[in-house]
């Protein structure tokens, strides 16, 4: 991949990651439940996943979902699934910031963190629509593909990283601010809300004919 071209791709990665979606909710809803240093190791679920949807897009699976309508009505359904059930989940949470664990409780959860995180980008189909839309533009067909895709890659884990770690810092900062149960419980509802939202958008996302 040509500098010019890549540098392109890499403020194009930057709008990609800021603009707001399930992952940001994600990001913002553990660092409010655990704090940042905590929280931020959902990104690496995050990154995960935009690599599974890469992995995906480069064998050729990612144009079956989206030319097949059953393939990518279950993906979407998943999807849609997965979200609001994290959104139930988060507004019944406890109205207690989830800091104070034991060592082995928090090994645990940071695992779970990171398989919902990546489950989070991998059952969503506007995702690998979005890759397959994008990154054949940036691709020189004429040369070995592999190295592009891991510049790809490479690239859209780093802006995603730096990106959902200002989500976490941000909502982990209001949690600091948060003495209350009933404040948490507000926040709780608000993030388990928008994940239903989110879910709701992605039911309403249909595949290009």
């Amino acid at each position: 991949m040509e500098l010019s071209t890549w540098l392109t791709f890499f403020a194009a990665s930057w709008a990609i990651s800021i603009s707001p979606g399930p992952g940001a909710i994600a990001s913002m809803s553990a660092g409010l439940n655990h704090g940042f240093k905590r929280g931020y190791v959902i990104i690496f679920g995050l990154v995960l996943g935009i690599w599974t949807q890469l992995a995906v897009v480069g064998v050729g699976l990612g144009a079956l979902v989206a030319a097949s309508s059953t393939a990518f009505t279950v993906v979407k359904w998943l999807g849609v699934a997965y979200l609001v059930w994290l959104g139930i989940a988060q507004w019944r949470a406890p109205a207690r910031p989830m800091v104070a664990v034991s060592d082995s409780g928090e090994l645990v959860s940071r695992r779970s963190m990171i398989l919902r995180a990546w489950m989070i980008n991998v059952v969503n189909p506007k995702g690998t629509v979005f890759l397959l839309a994008v990154v054949p533009q940036f691709m020189n067909l004429s040369q070995p593909l592999l190295p592009q895709y891991l510049t790809i890659g490479a690239t859209l884990a780093f802006t995603d990283m730096v990106v959902m770690a200002g989500y976490t810092a941000l909502a982990a900062k209001v949690l600091g601010a948060l003495k209350e149960p009933s404040h948490i419980r507000v926040m709780n509802r608000t993030f388990g809300s928008l994940f239903v939202l989110a879910g709701s958008l992605l039911a309403l996302f249909k595949r290009a004919v």
